[in-house]
């Protein structure tokens, strides 16, 4: 967590953590470390086993892994292997944490780590969205382990739940062990339970945990704003501009937040073709390192577009 309305609580932590040392625990196992810029597009580091300590915090396994400068007393990130913050062009450019593919709610030195997190780290430019709750970058996580080591109850809810695309998005989950409840939509957040939406998006529209798609990233942080019937999307750049409207045939994999709300996952499309496409790229490969995904004539495009 990097950015200015941060800093304060980052203070308040380095204050609380000041003399604390690390205890002698033992180390998390199967964890995983990503450095990225530009929101995933260039990779800078990729650890699948990074170097791990006993009672380890997301803050101190950076640190082990890569070089680092911090301000505010240690709780706030400057930069990373030389990769610093501040503006470029005139926009405000930070580094931005997720674990599990979530975004961080506190700085990285009071968030413990736990066997099997997948911590990413983006340097990025936030001028079109202060926050983006949640990435698909890291799937299979969150569904795996889980947010802030506690395994959360899965469920799809399907436009169609005897469909094909709803039976694909079940298999793939499956696939990475997580068993998952399959229904019909609802309209209400369900507490401490992760939800993959998937369907049309004029079907899907209605739910509240979702509607910040049609508005772009200032309200879902996903770079990306579905046309109010869902027969369009248009795919946008790093400073929420409109670069291609994509018509029938398109989907996307996104995932958003209300609040501090569990995040929702979306796999969705202008009409059952986008859908379709959509489903294909529900998939580990396709996804690592992207913040979201559109899918226009089966390729994949990662949102915001920074090309």
């Amino acid at each position: 967590m990097s950015r200015a309305p941060a800093i304060a609580v980052a203070l308040a932590l380095s204050l609380a953590l000041a003399g604390c040392g690390l205890g002698a625990g033992d180390e998390p196992a199967g964890t995983k470390l990503t450095i990225t810029r530009d929101f995933g597009a260039r990779a800078l580091r990729d650890l699948d086993a990074p170097k791990v300590g006993g009672d380890e915090t997301v803050m101190r396994l950076l640190q082990r892994n890569a070089k680092v400068s911090t301000r505010y007393g240690g709780g706030f990130v400057q930069a990373i292997d030389g990769l610093a913050g501040g503006r470029s062009g005139g926009h405000p450019m930070d580094w931005f944490y997720y674990v599990n593919g979530i975004e961080a709610s506190r700085g990285a030195a009071a968030v413990s780590l736990r066997a099997g997190d997948r911590v990413w780290w983006d340097r990025h430019d936030w001028s079109a969205a202060m926050r983006v709750p949640a990435v698909v970058g890291s799937f299979p996580e969150p569904f795996v382990h889980g947010i802030d080591g506690k395994r959360l109850p899965v469920r799809i809810e399907c436009a169609a739940p005897g469909s094909d695309p709803c039976r694909q998005v079940s298999k793939r989950m499956a696939a990475y062990d997580v068993p998952a409840a399959i229904g019909g939509l609802l309209t209400a957040h369900v507490e401490e339970t992760l939800r993959v939406l998937v369907g049309p998006w004029h079907v899907l529209r209605n739910d509240h945990a979702i509607d910040g798609l049609e508005h772009g990233p200032k309200q879902s942080g996903v770079y990306a704003r579905i046309a109010h019937d869902g027969r369009s999307i248009v795919v946008l750049d790093v400073r929420g501009r409109a670069k291609h409207t994509l018509g029938p045939g398109t989907g996307l994999v996104a995932a958003t937040a209300v609040g501090d709300k569990r995040p929702t996952w979306v796999v969705t499309g202008t009409d059952d073709a986008g859908v379709a496409s959509a489903v294909r790229a529900f998939e580990e490969g396709t996804l690592a390192h992207r913040f979201a995904v559109a899918v226009g004539n089966d390729l994949p495009i990662p949102l915001p577009v920074t090309r």
